[in-house]
């Protein structure tokens, strides 16, 4: 286990958790961090970006990737447009830096099995940004179901859905992001349903629609609602719909609600907070464990330690598949569509 400073940078502050990666990393001791964000200035919004963006975080920048790199980092942060993860992922790969990557991992099952087999060729980690993974609500009801204390699980429905992410544009450009609902908010409860029940995805059906935010003329998909079913006969659903009035005081949240032989379960880590009015109207302050910070947490001990961590590329993947599907399902008016 190496206790020697180690390097870390931002790669883009394309994705909003950007920001929470950054104040993480800078409360870690024995981190030292840099910043890049070449494509801000090119952004299709106006949220800060860039150099800008970097002076309010507090953190060093420098203008480009290059010099990025050539600071010579021993792990990285990707969170450009998901288009871009690739590029960036065996960029740092190449130069023997460890990587989280944000979700998802990619915009193609292709481009995401490049991203793990470049990252094990070099040796280095490839971690996904799942944090949610990390709620002491999920791990707990992890802990439930592996005991078998609540008998075999019969069905799970998940709900993550949100406010249309339009402070960052990108979310909303099909090449940029791939698609949007679909890929923005299926990928958090596919990667925690992996988990749960230790088994793969059969079959995916999805519907998707623009009728939420029309009047937006959107390229995008901004409802959907997407069925999986395992080997096991569990079947499980995803609302990823960006339904959330943009009035609302807080983003969105996730739920899932897991029904077993001898119980039900409820995980809700987003559900705690402290409401209440100010001048711009209702507020919410979530209480309870920063997941951004546990996951920062996990990658950066996963690193000093040389081992494997998890969320890893190969869930990465899997999730990807989950969307691509989805995606496939909707297009063929909800047709079922098989995994491999």
């Amino acid at each position: 286990m190496t206790t020697a400073p180690l390097r870390v940078a931002v790669l883009s502050f394309a994705h909003t958790h950007a920001l929470s990666y950054v104040h993480a990393l800078k409360d870690m001791p024995g981190v030292e961090l840099i910043a890049a964000d070449p494509d801000g200035a090119s952004a299709p919004d106006a949220s800060p970006r860039g150099a800008a963006l970097a002076a309010e975080l507090g953190v060093d920048y420098v203008d480009t990737y290059d010099e990025a790199f050539a600071w010579g980092p021993d792990a990285v942060v990707v969170a450009a447009e998901n288009s871009r993860h690739r590029a960036l992922v065996e960029r740092a790969a190449a130069a023997g830096a460890h990587v989280l990557c944000e979700k998802p991992l990619a915009t193609t099952v292709q481009d995401a099995v490049a991203m793990q087999e470049a990252c094990a060729r070099a040796g280095v980690v490839l971690m996904v940004a799942y944090p949610v993974r990390f709620a002491p609500a999920f791990r707990d009801a992890l802990t439930q179901i592996r005991s078998g204390r609540l008998g075999r699980v019969l069905g799970i429905t998940g709900v993550n859905n949100g406010k249309l992410p339009q402070d960052r544009a990108w979310f909303t450009d099909p090449e940029l992001a791939g698609g949007g609902a679909l890929v923005d908010h299926v990928v958090h409860c596919a990667d925690l349903l992996d988990d749960l029940l230790g088994e793969r995805a059969q079959t995916v059906r999805a519907v998707s629609n623009r009728f939420l935010h029309a009047q937006r003329d959107l390229e995008v998909e901004t409802g959907g609602l997407v069925t999986l079913q395992y080997p096991s006969g569990v079947v499980a659903t995803i609302d990823c719909s960006w339904s959330w009035p943009m009035s609302s005081p807080t983003w969105g949240g996730l739920t899932l609600q897991i029904v077993a032989e001898r119980g039900t379960l409820t995980v809700s880590p987003f559900a705690k907070g402290v409401a209440g009015h100010d001048a711009e109207g209702e507020t919410w302050d979530p209480v309870g464990a920063d997941l951004d910070a546990l996951l920062l947490a996990e990658f950066i001990a996963a690193v000093r330690e040389g081992r494997a961590p998890q969320p890893d590329g190969a869930v990465g993947i899997r999730t990807v598949e989950i969307v691509k599907a989805a995606q496939s399902s909707a297009a063929h008016g909800g047709a079922v569509v098989p995994l491999g």
